[in-house]
Order: structure tokens, then sequence, then C-alpha cells
């Protein structure tokens, strides 16, 4: 049974993809891009490593919640292949019953031409892939997207189907979800140029400062 490195899973998630999702947060991160707003994520060491049957079990209870999605984000997940296309098998499999189906959105840091075959195979069990290095310097309005260079690859019909009118969008406002956990509270979606700063001196000026964030290194 394969195993995969996770920072954290996560349901309900409702800003990084369409409707209400399940979001996987691998960990581990030979990109580091300068200006990640997850810090946390890189070190392929830390983390928690689970089986693709356990974490197959967490998208199950997921899907009984009414996810109607899946989010892959990290951390790099193309830097663990085998696992993800072993994970993304086995949710393509538990989908195919099912209406409406269930997409699955993936984000790499990777452009397609950079893949190996090991993680072109395991991109192409995504119906969307976010592609792309986050950029500081290119700050962007597109909506899921942190950096003006990121493409929104659309690869299947539901994909074309679901997302093709949030390809050029440009909301007024970026979503975004604040959650708590025991160490502390963490924000999910992709913050416009500014926000995590404006947030941190709003809770400074409120007696809230953190001890830490992710997106600084210590």
């Amino acid at each position: 049974m394969s195993t995969i490195r996770v920072n954290r899973t996560h349901f309900p998630v409702t800003a990084l993809g369409p409707g209400t999702r399940f979001g996987v947060w691998v960990q581990g991160c030979p990109l580091a891009c300068a200006g990640c707003m997850s810090l946390d994520t890189w070190d392929a060491g830390t983390g928690t490593e689970l089986t693709v049957a356990d974490l197959l079990d967490r998208w199950a209870d997921a899907l009984a919640r009414g996810a109607g999605g899946i989010t892959v984000s990290g951390g790099e997940p193309l830097a663990q292949p085998g696992p993800l296309r072993d994970f993304l098998t086995a949710v393509d499999r538990t989908r195919s019953d099912l209406r409406p189906a269930p997409d699955i959105l993936l984000y790499t840091g990777y452009e397609l031409a950079e893949l190996n075959d090991a993680q072109r195979a395991a991109a192409a069990l995504a119906d969307v892939l976010v592609t792309g290095r986050f950029l500081a310097g290119q700050p962007t309005r597109l909506l899921w997207r942190g950096s003006a260079n990121q493409r929104m690859v659309l690869q299947t019909d539901l994909g074309r189907r679901r997302y093709a009118s949030f390809v050029d969008l440009t909301p007024d406002r970026t979503p975004l979800q604040v959650e708590p956990d025991p160490s502390g509270v963490w924000i999910i979606g992709t913050p416009r140029r500014g926000t995590l700063s404006r947030l941190e001196r709003g809770l400074r000026h409120r007696g809230l400062g953190p001890e830490a964030v992710t997106w600084r290194p210590e």
C-alpha cells in the first residue's frame, strides 16, 4: 500500500475551486517559490504520512457530507507522483457512478513541459490543473491563482463544463477562508498582494498578533 506525506486535509473548502470541496495539502516542495504563504509545507521530512487507503477514507467521509470536488495543493503534489497517481486513480473510481460527478483540481508549480513521465501520469488524472511557479512580482486578480503567470488548464469534458467560465474571471473579492486548528489559525485560498500583511497588522492592532506566520521565515 503506497503512502503519501500530507500537511493537512480539510472539509469543507470553498475558496479553492467551485462548490464545496475536500482539500488535500501535500507535504514537501522542492520549488521553494519566494513569497510563498505556506512555508510550513516545504520540508519533505515533516507532515503526516498517510496510506492512500487512509486518505481515501477521508475523501469518502467528505463525499458523504456533500463534497462536490477535490482540490490537491501543497507543497508540491507532483513531488510525490506515484502515491498521488494511486490516490487520484482511486478517487476517479469512486466518482464513476455519482451524478453530478465530483471534479479533481490539482495545483502544481511545474509547467507542463517540465513534467517527467511519472508526473505526467499523475497530472493526467486531474480534470483541471493550475500550473506554474508562484511569482510574487506578478500579482493577479485571476480567480484561484496566486500570480499572473499561472495557467488554468482544462483537461477533460467535466473540467471544461465546470471551469470554462472561471478561466478569465477576475472577481471583485478573492475568496478566502480562515480556519482555526490546534496550532492557531490558517488561511485557505490565494490572497492578493498585501492581504496577508494587512491581516497581520489588523490582528496586532487588536492585541492578537500572531507568534509566527507561515509566509515569513521564523
